[in-house]
């Protein structure tokens, strides 16, 4: 299983950087960004797109077909269009959101970022986005980039992942932790 993981982390790396350079030769880096964003938040937002995605049992032509309808009513550019259908026909759109996780990392570390998941329990609005990113980066010392994602059964607070470092002030963690205290000294 693990190794299974780790080959598809390794898959969705080499798509990443096939992808990020040809929209640097292409000078098109912003615009990819975006498409890879809005096609993540479709991702994110619809279970179907995310079956049709997993399915092994529709036809890359089929799943193709789909997804340039899909692509071009989202207006996304060409290039992104093209890739798209390469990953589709390559039968790999199980890996497309991977791919996007790993695009972003290595933007990130071609414009020196540092990007932080931040999970909360509602979405956050621009000015806490700003000022968590400010709070962040007098922290970690660089500009950091802030990938912000809800989970409804954090109960209250957020979770901060950067690289290996993790802090967890949810709510749902600290009942945890007092059921736990609650248990060894009972």
């Amino acid at each position: 299983m693990l190794s299974d993981i780790s080959g598809a982390s390794r898959l969705a790396g080499r798509y990443a950087s096939a992808l990020y350079e040809l929209a640097n030769a292409g000078k098109q880096i912003d615009a990819v960004m975006s498409d890879l964003d809005s096609l993540n938040a479709m991702i994110s937002r619809s279970e179907d797109l995310r079956r049709f995605l997993n399915s092994p049992v529709i036809s890359s032509i089929e799943q193709g077909k789909a997804l340039s309808v899909i692509v071009k009513k989202a207006k996304f550019i060409d290039l992104t269009s093209n890739f798209i259908a390469v990953v589709a026909y390559n039968r790999r759109l199980f890996v497309l959101p991977s791919i996007i996780v790993a695009f972003k990392a290595i933007l990130s570390q071609y414009r020196g970022e540092v990007t932080a998941e931040v999970i909360t329990t509602s979405e956050l609005s621009k000015k806490q986005l700003i000022t968590l990113g400010a709070s962040l980066k007098k922290a970690i010392g660089s500009k950091v980039t802030i990938s912000a994602s809800v989970d409804h059964e954090l109960l209250g607070g957020l979770v901060v992942k950067i690289g290996s470092r993790m802090v967890d002030s949810s709510l749902r963690t600290k009942l945890q932790r007092l059921r736990l205290a609650m248990i060894g000294t009972g």
